[in-house]
């Protein structure tokens, strides 16, 4: 059995966000992001669903042209190929993100 702690080894990257896949188990991926306060915004339209769910910090998104404010405890569901983009973050900002890829 593998176990870990969310909390270790989650300081900032100088810049961007830094992705970890914690679990990948059939379609499923769990992912930690930590988040830099210095990003460049990019669009993402994915091919999966995924929920999130901000652990610590705060965040500001665009999600399908509605901009949404999240702090630590805020979790949001975003169906396969939703536009969303991250526009601000705070520095050290921690993400659990729980991916769901189709079955082929």
């Amino acid at each position: 059995m593998r176990t870990g702690n969310l909390f270790t080894d989650a300081d900032a990257p100088a810049e961007g966000e830094r992705f970890e896949a914690l679990l990948t188990h059939r379609n499923l991926v769990v992912e930690r992001i930590v988040s830099s306060s210095a990003i460049t915004p990019k669009e993402y339209v994915q091919d999966q669903d995924e929920w999130v769910v901000l652990l610590q910090g705060e965040a500001e998104l665009e999600v399908a042209g509605e901009r949404i404010a999240l702090g630590t405890g805020d979790h949001l569901f975003l169906p396969a190929r939703t536009p969303h983009t991250v526009l601000r973050v705070s520095a050290g900002a921690l993400w659990l993100a729980v991916h769901l890829h189709r079955q082929e």
